[in-house]
């Protein structure tokens, strides 16, 4: 069982500990408070410790409570802090602002005061004096190229003009405050510093181990930023390249990886980061020969055998191959992939899940070239495969769990050179059948938009559609036309494939109620009342509607809902997935 070292302590008994000795470790985020937080910090204290501007009606029985530190002893009995890092750091910082205002200050209480700080600051002597050449905390974190400034304020209490860090200035919106205060209330100055130390409260918790610090935090209810799973891989990576004398050179990539990153995915857990590591880990379990339909954690899985997988040339540079695949995607880069490629990427965009984006990646990463390049024909027959399948099983197996089955078998054919074909895992072409004709095509179902933008472009002059335009479903036949005419013999049909198409939001909002006539103007663009044209859509199927239907009934929904599903029928059995 792990074992917890829990005790509320002041930041004096927790800074001037003689076994203080914090470390910032690598794997944590930059410095990030700016001066706003600090000038919230600054007013919250200054009202406890003064309130309502008066010094002397400070009740030293009162505590203010800053908050958790979070940390585990490493190997170098160091305290490495899992949790607390900004508001520790802003502490230094503004202790550090104090010291130096006292000065040459030889009052009783500045002289006390002063060393009190001191011995927060700095370790000290058997005999309680400071060594000012051996700070208490020291910074590690690998993309903070601003941490020698923090140690420098530290050390000099000087943050000169040319420093620009959030250090630098948080260090100066300190001094600031502390000289309006000096000047207001030069009686009572060593007072603020000395409530601070003696009443400001934190919670030092100090685990046994880093995974049972990192377990504390994430349940902790906490303003900062929880260490995400690809902040303790980027310790491991910035530890092995910087026993080879890269440390800068992966800083590089490693910043840049963050940056296409956050631009390119949005997961609904974990950080952009975390879904990188998570797509390239489906490539390695792969390789594993690894089926089993139950996904150990992002964690786990990298810190096998002491994090080996992240010790080596190979994983960061497969990092950013495969980052660079998928920016490629969302960008819709026409220099990679064919038109043809890019539109059957644009139906996997809207899949009923995101297991093809792991189907895909390892794909990617088995097929690539050296100059991470696939073969266009082989992508376009592997997607075209891919989508028919995926969206099959959403009628007949609904659900990702149910999918993971199926597709982690096919990744390892993929590792091993075979073609995919899910031949142990065709349909039965009957009840395929009958799913799709008794499929309730809800909007609020993600298959409904799905069916939709695969039907979109088995029109042979369906083109390109950008990923970046918000697509809504249209109902041909409009809701309100229930009210309006005589309505439907079945209501149901209000609801099937056939009165339904892809459409793009910003038309959609202008022909929601319409009849089908006027629809069908304002699908192919018009002049308004003030002689300004108005875009009409690009999905081919609806430019072209008026030349196959004159005026959408209920018997058009149902023929072109007969139509869309022997299509996709079809589909099937050219993709040979019936028995």
């Amino acid at each position: 069982m792990s074992k917890l070292n829990v005790d509320q302590k002041n930041i004096k008994l927790l800074l001037a500990d003689k076994k203080a000795d914090f470390l910032i470790p690598d794997y944590q985020r930059p410095y990030a408070w700016s001066e706003e937080e600090c000038q919230t910090l600054w007013e919250d204290i200054f009202a406890f410790a003064i309130p309502e501007g008066d010094a002397t009606r400070f009740n030293s029985e009162e505590e203010y409570y800053l908050g958790p530190i979070v940390t585990f002893k490493n190997d170098n009995n160091k305290l490495e802090v899992i949790d607390g890092q900004q508001r520790l750091t802003t502490l230094m910082l503004l202790l550090r602002a104090f010291h130096i205002s006292f000065g040459n200050m030889q009052d009783e209480n500045s002289k006390k005061i002063k060393e009190i700080i001191e011995s927060c600051i700095w370790k000290t002597d058997e005999f309680g004096n400071a060594n000012k050449d051996l700070l208490k905390i020291d910074s590690e974190v690998a993309t903070d190229n601003d941490k020698e400034e923090f140690l420098e304020i530290l050390n000099t209490g000087i943050a000169t003009s040319n420093m620009k860090s959030k250090y630098a200035e948080n260090y100066r919106y300190f001094q600031k405050k502390i000289d309006e205060f000096l000047h207001g209330y030069p009686s009572y100055f060593s007072y603020l510093p000395a409530r601070i130390l003696n009443n400001c409260i934190l919670l030092p918790i100090e685990a046994d181990n880093q995974n049972t610090a990192l377990r504390i935090f994430s349940t902790l209810n906490d303003r900062g930023l929880p260490l995400s799973d690809a902040d303790i891989f980027k310790a491991q990576f910035y530890k092995y390249y910087s026993d080879k004398g890269e440390k800068e050179s992966f800083i590089n990539t490693w910043k840049e990886l963050e940056e296409v990153c956050e631009k390119i995915f949005n997961p609904l857990s974990g950080t952009p980061m975390d879904e990188l590591f998570t797509r390239y880990m489906y490539y390695e379990r792969a390789k594993m020969g690894i089926k089993s339909s139950t996904t150990e954690s992002l964690r786990r899985f990298y810190e096998r055998d002491s994090y080996k997988l992240l010790k080596n040339d190979t994983t960061l540079y497969n990092l950013v191959d495969l980052a660079n695949f998928w920016n490629d995607i969302s960008s819709q880069n026409r220099e990679r992939f064919s038109d043809r490629v890019l539109n059957k990427l644009f139906v996997l965009n809207l899949a009923p899940n995101g297991m093809w984006t792991y189907f895909l990646s390892v794909y990617f990463m088995t097929n690539k070239d050296d100059k991470g390049m696939l073969d266009d024909e082989k992508l376009y027959r592997f997607l075209t495969k891919s989508i028919a399948f995926i969206w099959t099983y959403a009628f007949y197996n609904p659900g990702v769990n149910a999918l993971r089955t199926p597709i982690y078998d096919e990744m390892i054919n993929i590792i091993n050179g075979i073609d995919v074909t899910f031949d142990k895992y065709k349909f039965d072409r009957e009840s395929i059948r009958q799913s799709l004709i008794n499929y309730s095509f809800d909007n609020r179902r993600p298959i409904t938009k799905s069916m939709l933008a695969w039907w979109a472009f088995t029109n042979e002059q369906q083109a390109y559609l950008s990923l970046e335009q918000p697509f809504e479903i249209e109902h041909i036949y409009a809701k309100n036309r229930q009210d309006i005419d005589s309505g439907l013999t079945d209501k149901r049909n209000l609801e099937r494939l056939g009165n339904k198409s892809l459409l793009e939001k910003s038309v959609n909002i202008r022909v929601s109620d319409f009849r089908f006539e006027d629809k069908v103007k304002k699908y192919k663009g018009y002049m308004n009342d003030k002689g300004k044209y108005i875009d009409g859509t690009k999905i081919q199927d609806l430019l072209t509607i008026d030349s196959r239907y004159q005026d959408f009934t209920e018997d058009d929904i149902v023929s072109r809902n007969n139509l869309i599903i022997e299509s996709f029928m079809n589909y099937i059995l050219s993709e040979k997935l019936f028995n």
